[in-house]
């Protein structure tokens, strides 16, 4: 008896274990969510996207260009998200933005979601005119997840488990998150951050 309740004991311990587990790393002490799900709170619009929350999802699509800015800067982060996107959405986690108002691939790092973008070394799981993506990995049609370090000048992206960039770069030490909509459609079902 004393025998299986010891197994018993061990294999709760371990099926606990198991379920903190995030293969992302978080939803665990020191991580805020960004996303309320019921509303667009703690961003600002810019552009001309139709950004809006449906299904506890923030979504963008119908526009040109547009972006939700973070109400605050950032500097060593962990962040983790969960996406959708359509199979010609152009999209992406930009982050250390230097601008409130403007978001832009040369004032941020460009975390990339473009299936299609014309030169796919810099599409999806590449930082656009940084660092191209060490494996090319479609995201379009389904739900996927980023991983994304930024801590000092070291930068390393995991998508879909993937680890997809490396490197060192120090154009941009602090700044803005954006969430870019800039054709077809994008959902966040999820983004937290962790300040390292």
């Amino acid at each position: 008896m004393q025998r299986r309740t010891a197994l018993l004991a061990g294999l709760l311990v371990s099926a606990a274990a198991l379920t903190g587990c995030n293969s992302m790393g978080g939803s665990g002490s020191g991580w805020t969510s960004m996303i309320d799900g019921k509303s667009l709170n703690g961003w600002s619009q810019i552009g001309v996207s139709n950004w809006r929350v449906e299904d506890g999802a923030v979504v963008g699509d119908k526009g040109k260009a547009g972006f939700l800015v973070s109400s605050r800067t950032y500097k060593d982060f962990e962040i983790n998200a969960e996406f959708w996107v359509s199979e010609d959405a152009n999209s992406g986690i930009f982050i250390r933005g230097g601008s409130q108002t403007s978001m832009t691939g040369t004032n941020a790092y460009e975390v990339n979601i473009f299936d299609r973008r014309p030169d796919p070394s810099y599409g999806t799981g590449a930082i656009v005119n940084t660092a191209k993506a060490a494996v090319v990995l479609k995201t379009g049609g389904k739900w996927n997840t980023y991983h994304i370090v930024a801590k000092g000048d070291h930068m390393v992206l995991t998508l879909n488990g993937v680890q997809t960039v490396d490197v060192h770069d120090s154009k941009h030490s602090e700044g803005y998150i954006g969430l870019q909509s800039d054709g077809g459609t994008v959902k966040f079902r999820k983004l937290e951050i962790k300040e390292l």
